[in-house]
Formats: C-alpha cells, sequence, structure tokens
C-alpha cells in the first residue's frame, strides 16, 4: 500500500460513485481517458483487476466492492485530518450530502436547513428527497435522516436518535359535531377512518394505562402520504392517526382535535444514520449537532 498513489484512490472512489469513468470525468473536470489510465494503473500497482469494464457496463469485481470501501474510509480519514488542521477553530465548511424520506423532509428538515445555512454561510448543504431506500455508504451520504416506526436495522452505520413522538387520533370539530360521539375505541367502528393505505384497515391503540386495543374504523380514504391525510382530516373527511409534529398546527388552529387523547396509536422515531467516519468531520458533526437541536426543541 505505500507504493499507491493517494490521487488515484481518489480518482477510483469517484468512478464507483458516479456509475463510471463518464460521469466522472465531467465532475471532477478531468478527462475521461486520464480517468481510465489512472484506474489501470492503480489496478496494475495492486496486481488484481477492481473493475469490469466493457462498452456499456461499469461493473466492480468483488475485491473491487472491498478496495473501495476501505479507500473511500481512507479518503474520509484524509479529509478528517486535513479538516483538523485548516479548520479546528474556523467556521464549519464545505459541501454535507444528506437524505431524507418526502415526509421527513418537509416536517423536520424544511423549516431548519435555512438556518442552518445563515449560521454557516461556508457551509453547503444538498438535500436528497427521496423514498426509496438510499444506500449511504456506496451513494455517498454523510448523513440519511429517518422517521421509523421500528428500531433500525444495526448495519454498521452511526445511529442518533433525534425525536421520538406519539401517533395522535384527530379529527376536525364540524366532523365530530355531525357524527355519534366517541366515548371508548370500540366507538371507531362507527366511524370514518382516513388509512395509511388500502390494507392498513386496522388501528393499534394502546392507552396511558397501559391498555392495548385493535379498532376497525370504516374505511373513508386511503393515503400513502402524511399532508394529504392532515388535509382530508382538516375538510372533515373523517378521524386520522397522526404522528403529533404534522398535525400540530391544525391542531393549534382548531382546524382538528384531538379524539380520545387518552390513547395513542403508536410512536414514530426519527433518527440520523450516518457513516463513522463522516461524523467526524467538523461540517457534518456541525450539521448533525443542529439538527438534534432543532429536533429536540420540536419535540417540546
Amino acid at each position: 500500500m505505500a507504493g499507491l498513489n493517494l490521487n488515484d484512490l481518489v480518482l477510483f472512489a469517484a468512478a464507483v460513485e458516479h456509475g463510471g469513468f463518464a460521469a466522472a470525468s465531467r465532475h471532477l473536470g478531468v478527462p475521461k481517458s486520464t480517468l481510465s489510465k489512472r484506474v489501470a494503473e492503480l489496478e496494475d500497482a495492486l496486481g488484481t483487476r477492481l473493475i469490469h469494464r466493457t462498452s456499456r457496463s461499469f461493473v466492480l469485481t468483488e475485491l473491487g466492492r472491498d478496495f473501495h470501501e476501505h479507500a473511500r474510509a481512507a479518503l474520509i480519514e484524509t479529509e478528517a485530518a486535513e479538516a483538523v488542521v485548516r479548520r479546528r477553530q474556523s467556521e464549519p465548511s464545505g459541501t454535507v450530502k444528506i437524505t431524507a424520506a418526502v415526509p421527513t423532509a418537509q416536517m423536520h428538515l424544511a423549516p431548519h436547513l435555512p438556518t442552518l445555512a445563515r449560521m454557516h454561510p461556508r457551509l453547503q448543504v444538498q438535500l436528497v428527497v427521496t423514498d426509496r431506500f438510499v444506500d449511504v455508504v456506496q451513494e455517498g451520504f454523510d448523513i440519511a435522516v429517518r422517521s421509523h416506526f421500528a428500531p433500525l436495522p444495526d448495519s454498521g452505520l452511526v445511529q442518533r436518535q433525534l425525536l421520538v413522538e406519539q401517533i395522535l387520533l384527530v379529527a376536525a370539530p364540524a366532523y365530530l359535531a355531525q357524527r355519534d360521539a366517541l366515548h371508548s375505541p370500540l366507538d371507531l367502528a362507527h366511524h370514518d377512518g382516513l388509512l395509511t393505505g388500502a390494507t392498513a384497515t386496522q388501528w393499534q391503540l394502546s392507552s396511558t394505562a397501559g391498555e392495548t386495543l385493535q379498532v376497525t374504523p370504516l374505511p373513508r380514504m386511503a393515503a400513502n402520504e402524511a399532508i394529504v391525510l392532515v388535509n382530508a382530516a382538516v375538510a372533515g373527511l373523517g378521524v386520522a392517526c397522526l404522528p403529533e409534529t404534522i398535525c400540530r398546527a391544525a391542531l393549534a388552529a382548531g382546524q382538528l382535535v384531538r379524539v380520545l387523547p387518552e390513547w395513542t396509536a403508536g410512536r414514530v422515531t426519527t433518527s440520523i444514520v450516518m457513516p463513522h467516519r463522516r461524523g467526524q468531520l467538523p461540517a457534518v458533526r456541525a450539521t448533525v449537532e443542529f439538527l438534534a437541536r432543532c429536533l429536540g426543541e420540536d419535540a417540546g
């Protein structure tokens, strides 16, 4: 390893993370022929093939995948070492790449990221919003913000819990005024339910006294997006189960009220996950601490 050129690791990692030499060439501003030649020299120095190349494909070998994982770790350590020297006492700077699902981005990141940008003018946040599962390491993200109902799997990534919120039962006052009173969860069987999916017909409820109960409301509407369900509830279409922060504004405005306030429909947790070494970078660390503080205040 002593004979390897660190710049070649940078070029190899860029080619892998951009899916080929052409895309990496555009990103780095380095000729494609130079990238290909330098990676070939890296393979010669290692005495092994890292990439299967054809005119139409770019696929890592098994050794190539292992080498890329360690090469990325080495580059992150190098970046962290430089950051310690250059920016120990300075303003966090550089790019922080974040990914989150649509509801998480709308409810938890959109209100706060402008404040982060104002606090740290030299920090550039790149937020990629997608509901598909993102491979944080392979796709080069510093941080993923994930909202989840079950514990996250042990993926080898650093996990930091930011927020735990209850899922409340809510409805519009106008809807409740037109329907039979709700005294017990069993009464929900005679009320219209706003569901998260066509097959999610039952709600698992828990009381402050430790009771649990399964109820089946009348299916009125189904949507797998929380803002749609908030608007449907405000419009008086039925009872919805919504995370506290998503319906907080409507509750405060009197557009919604809590139904059976001694009962909840579970909890949703919002966590940060990130590669261990990325969290050592000052820009990433500043972003994580900022989000932890803001979402902690949201919980209050």
